[in-house]
């Protein structure tokens, strides 16, 4: 038997990186998953994936930024399982700036991507949940909304929104057995950190600096992110809402 056996989720920027890994360790887990994603290519990519080797996932396009959007692909998850037991608010975007080089455009499009779309997507499935008798949803937050850094005034600030609607959401909803955790990603080896790599070097950084500030001494992986994730989601976290799972190799103990 598996931890999510009869459980129907949907996963935010499902279709890649770490969402996907996500996926396929839910479905892995006997879980019915939405993937749900901007991505449309790649997500009925792994949809294919995962339905051939007999896993059950479809894909949903969804513009987390959207509430037509939202209420588009709950009714779809509705209409395919049944029910929405977990959600995972997964999808996220990052660039690198300080308060002087952040746009007024950068901040709206971090804060609408990053904190926005939690807020909808939480809210879109409260009603299906408290219909089913509960539910866990999953916030992926980061490091970032626990401790400042230098070059996220942005990203930092859009992670920490986050970190709070997460402590909101289970104090309002907990009476409802509807359980609402975050989790705080360190450094993960995905396509973002890359891009921040990039960046990093650009002004004249390298990616050992970067390791070497990790107490673990490496960079974390996808799975250890989608482990915890799958902790939240399954009846073995039945006795916690409202925290924050730290999975940053350390990072934050200093």
């Amino acid at each position: 038997m598996g931890r999510l056996d009869d459980k129907v989720a949907i996963i935010t920027g499902g279709a890649r990186g770490q969402g996907a890994e996500e996926v396929r360790l839910f479905v892995q887990e006997g879980g019915k998953v939405i993937i749900a994603d901007v991505l449309d290519e790649e997500g009925e990519r792994l949809e294919a994936e995962l339905c051939e080797s007999g896993g059950e996932a479809a894909f949903v396009h969804l513009d987390v930024t959207d509430g037509e959007s939202w209420n588009a692909a709950v009714s779809k998850t509705v209409s395919l399982f049944g029910k929405i037991d977990i959600l995972v608010n997964n999808a996220g975007i990052y660039k690198p700036g300080t308060v002087e080089q952040t746009t007024e455009e950068d901040w709206d499009v971090m804060l609408d991507v990053n904190a926005k779309g939690v807020f909808l997507g939480t809210k879109s499935v409260i009603p299906f949940m408290r219909e089913a008798g509960g539910g866990s949803i999953i916030n992926i937050s980061s490091v970032a909304g626990l401790v400042g850094a230098v070059m996220t005034a942005a990203y930092s600030s859009s992670k920490g929104a986050v970190r709070l609607l997460t402590k909101s959401t289970a104090l309002q909803y907990a009476a409802e057995n509807i359980r609402c955790n975050s989790v705080h990603p360190g450094m993960i080896q995905t396509d973002m950190l890359d891009r921040v790599f990039e960046g990093r070097e650009a002004r004249g950084f390298q990616n050992a600096e970067y390791v070497s500030s990790v107490p673990l001494g490496r960079i974390g992986t996808p799975r250890e992110i989608a482990n915890g994730v799958l902790f939240l989601a399954s009846d073995d976290s039945s006795y916690m809402t409202g925290s924050e799972l730290v999975i940053d190799g350390g990072i934050t103990s200093g």
